[in-house]
Formats: structure tokens, sequence, C-alpha cells
């Protein structure tokens, strides 16, 4: 069953920061190399220059250290979205939409272990929090950011955040899990879809 709490303490000295960064630096570059499924605690600690009782330390196990590392990209992820998105100075309010949909599309192509692992979902929907699946946990970290930005009650965007986050998931699948077409293109139809569904619906 997935935690919500992957790390079985918080680093509290910065040597022991430094080690756990070292760790999900090492997990994240060996995903890229041999998958989720070709990781093990004693590549990932080799891989970091620590002992493998030292990476027990703060992780039960490789799904932990994942999840930390899928955490973190989603900390990433909403603190972009937050930072690049100035609501107030947007000429039209679908920039924004591309403007999501191109942070992702960066995360995906330079963020180490990311085309791999994602959000989680290539290894279980509900690998963030036990009790929300992967897809839901995300809209819920977007639809609460534009609610504060645009200064609106989070209910009443909530379900069109949830359907376009997954509508905007299932094209750049279409280009990135499945690769029957072209990422452009896909990354284009994405933003068109997402744009139009919400322009209806908003």
């Amino acid at each position: 069953m997935a935690t919500s709490v992957p790390l079985r303490k918080q680093p509290v000295q910065q040597r022991s920061a430094k080690r756990v960064e070292k760790m999900l630096k090492a997990c994240a570059s060996l995903i890229d190399e041999l998958g989720y499924d070709g990781v093990t605690t004693t590549l990932i600690a080799e891989r970091a220059g620590v002992a493998v009782g030292s990476l027990y330390q703060f992780f039960p196990d490789k799904r932990a250290v994942v999840q930390e590392l899928t955490k973190r990209n989603l900390d990433y992820f909403t603190a972009e979205i937050d930072r690049r998105l100035d609501w107030d100075n947007l000429e039209h309010w679908w920039h924004g939409v591309d403007e999501i949909i191109d942070i992702y599309v960066e995360m995906y192509r330079s963020t180490p272990g990311f085309a791999h692992v994602r959000f989680g979902d290539v290894i279980d929907l509900r690998f963030i929090d036990e009790k929300r699946d992967n897809n839901t946990v995300i809209a819920d970290k977007i639809a609460g950011l534009i609610a504060r930005k645009v200064n609106v009650p989070v209910t009443s965007i909530y379900m069109q955040i949830t359907i376009a986050s997954d509508i905007g998931d299932a094209i750049l699948a279409l280009a990135f899990r499945r690769k029957l077409f072209g990422e452009q293109e896909m990354i284009d139809e994405a933003k068109r879809v997402v744009r139009n569904y919400l322009a209806g619906s908003l």
C-alpha cells in the first residue's frame, strides 16, 4: 500500500539534507538508465556514494525514495506555475493553459527520471497519496493555486480544472507514452482542446 509520508525522518542537519539530495539525484539518474524496475536501494546508495544503511535511515525501500522524488517534482511543478503565471498581466487567460502545459513538457524533457515515472502513475495510480489517485492530487494543487491567483472559491473551478487536467494528460500520453503521433503536434493539440473545453465551461 502506498504511503503519503515516504521519508522515515526529515533530515535536520545540513549534512543529512545533502545526503538525501544525493540519493534522490542518484535515483533519478538510475531511473533514466534502467527504468523503475531496474533500480534497487543498493544501486541508489552506490551511485550516491553512501552506505545502504545510511539510505535506510531515511527511506524504508526503493518505492519510498521514488515517492519522495515524485513529491518534490510535483512541488516544483506547482511552484513553477505559481512563479510563471502572472494572471493580472496575462493578455488572454488561455496563455495560462499554454504555460502550464509547457512546464509539464519541459519537465518531461529535462527533469531526470520524470519521463519514466512522471507523477507516479506508471507505478501506482495512488502513488502520491494512498487516499486519492495521482491525477486528483495534481488537480487539487492546480485548482487551489489558480483559485488564489484569481481570487475565486476553489469549488467554483475545481470540476473544470480536474477535467481539463485529465484531458491534457490523455492527449500528451499519445505523444510521450504511446508515441502514436508527433510530440509537438500533440502538445499543440492538448493546448487547443483544453482551451476549448475551458472556454465552454468556465
